[in-house]
């Protein structure tokens, strides 16, 4: 038979403390709580949590005041505990947006610089080659789209029309590949980064050739810009992971190779968290509103340029001594 007065009078100390650790939260926030005592927070409203478990199993010795009382102090400790973890995350999350990121951009920047670089020596290679040579184009180019462009003289942007949504969905999901495929090509020591970089370098090049050659350039990059302000950047941002990686594995420095490779990973994988949300913008972009006939080619070069040196702005940006 439960003792209830021995019980209560033994219990009843966490009760009070875990009362007193939640009304200090409650009034000033979790950081008027040091680490020894959040950490005991959690592990009293583990232990009044059994408490209450007990006290409804012996109710009728217990009384009804006491547990409700305790349900009372585990709904409060399960809103601190949980919730207040959870806000904790959306604000860990916010404050990477706006201030870690730029910094990861700012800390790798040479990184993403090789990344671009390999791509624009592919684009320049295609459009050295392809002015010399029609016969470069039919093996970088496909058939279609040659066809499309030489023998019907438009573009083919116009199949994305009235189907938007798949559309968009599809080039996400497309987009996503080719930058988690570029990220994850540092296990390769970089070559796969390199041979992806490279290659949609020469496809963009051969692509601006064929367009150019048969007078369809400005609306052709009139459909690029809008999206291709954000969806490029994402591509050499993720590329720069993928040589962040390899640079871990080949030249680990004054780290241990293991050591190395979980720090450059970890600014791969920061690189990365900025790169989705970017993919997915440019994904709507592209399936709604670059090929829309009914927005003016000089307006998505606007919007286009606009985005860019947003994207630029933002990533320059440093935090501020009051935001530290």
């Amino acid at each position: 038979m439960m003792n209830v007065n021995r019980w209560i009078a033994r219990r009843e100390p966490n009760w009070k403390q875990l009362d007193d650790l939640l009304t200090r939260i409650e009034k000033r926030g979790l950081r008027s709580l040091s680490t020894e005592e959040i950490k005991n927070l959690a592990s009293l409203y583990r232990s009044v949590s059994a408490d209450l478990a007990r006290a409804r199993t012996n109710q009728k010795l217990v009384g009804n005041t006491i547990v409700q009382d305790l349900q009372r102090l585990t709904s409060r400790g399960y809103s601190q505990v949980y919730q207040g973890s959870r806000k904790q995350e959306w604000k860990n999350a916010i404050e990477f947006y706006k201030w870690g990121l730029p910094e990861v951009v700012q800390e790798t920047i040479a990184y993403s610089a090789i990344a671009t670089g390999l791509f624009l020596l592919g684009g320049l290679i295609a459009w050295w080659f392809s002015w010399r040579d029609p016969q470069f184009l039919e093996m970088v180019v496909p058939e279609h789209l040659i066809r499309t462009v030489r023998d019907e003289g438009k573009l083919w942007m116009g199949s994305i029309l009235g189907s938007e949504p798949t559309a968009a969905s599809q080039i996400m999901t497309n987009n996503l590949s080719v930058t988690f495929r570029a990220a994850a090509g540092g296990m390769t020591l970089g070559i796969y980064t390199i041979v992806i970089l490279f290659l949609n370098g020469l496809l963009i090049g051969s692509v601006g050739t064929l367009v150019a050659q048969n007078n369809l350039a400005f609306p052709f990059w009139a459909f690029v810009f809008p999206h291709g302000s954000l969806e490029l950047p994402a591509i050499f941002f993720s590329g720069g992971a993928g040589l962040l990686i390899a640079r871990g594995i080949l030249f680990p420095g004054q780290y241990r190779r293991i050591d190395a490779i979980k720090v450059y990973s970890l600014k791969a994988a920061q690189l990365m968290f900025g790169v989705i949300p970017m993919l997915v913008i440019a994904g709507v972009i592209e399936g709604f509103f670059s090929p829309s006939p009914i927005v003016p080619a000089p307006l998505k070069y606007f919007a286009g340029i606009g985005l860019f040196v947003a994207l630029v702005r933002y990533c320059s940006r440093k935090r501020t001594t009051q935001s530290a």
